[in-house]
Formats: structure tokens, C-alpha cells, sequence
């Protein structure tokens, strides 16, 4: 069972890469969108302020659109795919995910089913912050993955 609170988050300014694209795909957009945001925030001499996050501007269908970035220290200038975004502030519904990326969608039902029992109403974008790093922690088990979703 995941902790679920509600609490004020502050806007936060980032850098990212915006695709839409079928789910098979989208692993390729991570990999390929933190890259080409590192080398950007590199070139421009900012540093990163915080974890990978994935953004979802509506829940999937077809396709599933999503920002995938930094938290960067200054606004980015629009780099080849790399523009600047904003990540909103607000009230939201926060928890952590402990385990697998496959997993992260009974942590999301639980989110929505609690959400309805405290009579929140969601936005319809959310966002995930990554805190653990795949390659340097292999066992999935022990990933651990912030989950932002503002209320309505």
C-alpha cells in the first residue's frame, strides 16, 4: 500500500523533449530526451536542480503524450528538440512508488480510487519524478519514483 497526501508543490522550471508517440515507444523517448537535454543544459552552461521526471499532459490512449526532462537552474533557450517547460505548482496528490516501471500502474489505481475517497478531483496531467537510476541500481524491486498529480 502507497501513502497518498495532498500538499502545495511550486512551479519549477525545466528543459525537456515532447513526443507523442505509441507505448512500445516509449522508453525510446526517455532514453533519446534526457540525453539530448543534458547535452543542451551542458552547452548552455546550467546545471540540473532535480531528478528525471516524465510528464503526462492527458492519460494515454492511442498514443501517450509526454515532456521528458530536468529541473534546470535558469530558462533554457529552444535547442534543436530541447525547449523550455514549466513543471505547474499547485495543490496535488503525492506519493512514492517503490518497485518496477510496470508496476506503476496499480500504484496509479490506487492513487485515483483514494483521490475519489477524499472527494479530490485530479487535473488531467500528472508527472513522475525518477529517483533511482536503472543502471546503477539494477534490481528493480528497490526503484523508487515520485508521483505528482495536481488537483483540479
Amino acid at each position: 500500500m502507497v501513502d497518498f497526501r495532498v500538499d502545495t508543490v511550486q512551479p519549477q522550471r525545466a528543459a525537456v523533449v515532447k513526443a507523442e508517440v505509441p507505448m512500445a515507444e516509449l522508453r525510446t523517448v526517455f532514453d533519446r530526451g534526457f540525453h539530448a537535454v543534458m547535452q543542451a543544459v551542458a552547452a548552455q552552461g546550467f546545471q540540473v536542480v532535480g531528478p528525471p521526471f516524465g510528464f503526462y499532459p492527458r492519460m494515454p490512449r492511442d498514443t501517450v503524450a509526454v515532456v521528458v526532462g530536468f529541473p534546470v537552474s535558469a530558462d533554457v533557450t529552444a535547442d534543436g528538440d530541447v525547449e523550455p517547460f514549466e513543471l505547474p505548482g499547485g495543490r496535488a496528490v503525492l506519493a512514492t512508488h517503490v518497485g518496477s516501471y510496470e508496476a506503476l500502474g496499480a500504484t496509479y489505481e490506487e492513487l485515483m480510487s483514494w483521490a475519489e475517497s477524499e472527494n479530490l478531483d485530479l487535473a488531467e496531467c500528472m508527472w513522475e519524478s525518477y529517483l533511482s537510476d536503472p543502471g546503477a541500481e539494477p534490481d528493480p524491486s528497490t526503484w523508487r519514483t515520485d508521483i505528482c498529480w495536481p488537483l483540479a
